[in-house]
């Protein structure tokens, strides 16, 4: 029989009941832990939804207040239409089977002209990054033409396409696609010296290198760049709609303004604004798979 415990739980419990014994302790221990971390996590979200909530039922009740008592210090709402009437006025929309195909038209154009721009713009970027001949070459044109707005080039875009479809989207291409050139080529230029060496070292060909190193490197500023470049899109689209088109969302709000429907107006630019940034959440979700490895650096 032993004599030699040093543990008093041991003499107690027996030797096995006492090394379970702290196990389960930590594991209970372990346990509560996280569930504290997941109901402060819960908790942390429920209060941050319920202060956007509250910001933006504040927003709309003062709003509403200055739109109906025609309040007037220097920005007069007399003729600003109340929060209540624009509501009124979207529900009506939402039950119109026009504003629908306006919607599925502006979506089919923004999306056609952003794929287009998303593969060009990404392709060219990493050329300027990688070929000095290609950045000699392009980058100038990049530089002078990207601070033009989408506005400047409607006139040049109905003189030089057959049709005001084909000119809607390259005015939406051209709001798309410089963001992603220039966050392409400024992740692609940043790629870590030491990671291309060790690459080249182990004998990999500039394609693997490519493919392996610089791409992935470049992956963040590159969602970066289709994120901005989706909210761009939407900004040229609207722009080229309401001045060119005879269709769509842009076309929606235009035609309110015409026709005095001031509340119109607002669901046209709230549906923009709502579009705009599902858009920009699907690329969001789009890209998290490829970027999952930057959570771990």
């Amino acid at each position: 029989m032993r004599t030699d415990y040093t543990n008093p739980l041991e003499l107690i419990l027996g030797p096995s009941q006492a090394t379970e014994r702290p196990a389960l302790h930590k594991q209970s221990r372990s346990f509560r832990i996280r569930f504290s971390d997941v109901r402060k996590y819960v908790a942390g979200k429920i209060a941050g939804y319920l202060i956007s909530g509250a910001a933006i039922v504040a927003f709309l009740w003062i709003w509403n207040t200055l739109s109906t008592d025609k309040v007037d210090f220097g920005l007069d709402f007399a003729n600003v239409p109340s929060a209540q009437s624009v509501a009124k006025h979207m529900l009506h929309a939402a039950a119109s089977k026009a504003f629908y195909v306006n919607v599925l038209i502006s979506l089919k154009r923004v999306w056609l002209a952003f794929a287009s721009a998303a593969l060009l713009g990404s392709l060219l970027g990493l050329a300027l990054a990688r070929i000095s001949i290609i950045k000699r070459i392009f980058m100038p044109f990049v530089e002078i033409f990207r601070p033009i707005p989408a506005i400047a080039w409607i006139p040049l875009a109905i003189l030089m396409f057959p049709t005001t479809e084909s000119s809607i989207l390259f005015i939406v291409f051209l709001g798309a696609v410089f963001p992603i050139i220039l966050n392409t080529y400024q992740g692609a230029s940043e790629v870590p010296s030491q990671l291309l060496r060790a690459a080249r070292s182990l004998g990999a060909s500039r394609i693997s290198v490519l493919w392996h190193v610089i791409i992935p490197s470049a992956l963040p500023n590159i969602a970066t760049g289709l994120s901005v470049g989706m909210g761009i899109a939407w900004f040229s689209l609207l722009t080229a709609e309401m001045i060119g088109g005879q269709n769509g969302i842009g076309n929606y709000t235009w035609e309110s303004y015409q026709l005095i429907k001031y509340p119109d107006i607002i669901v046209g630019m709230i549906s923009i604004g709502i579009l705009s940034t599902v858009s920009t959440a699907v690329i969001n979700w789009m890209c998290k798979p490829l970027l999952r490895w930057s959570n771990h650096r």
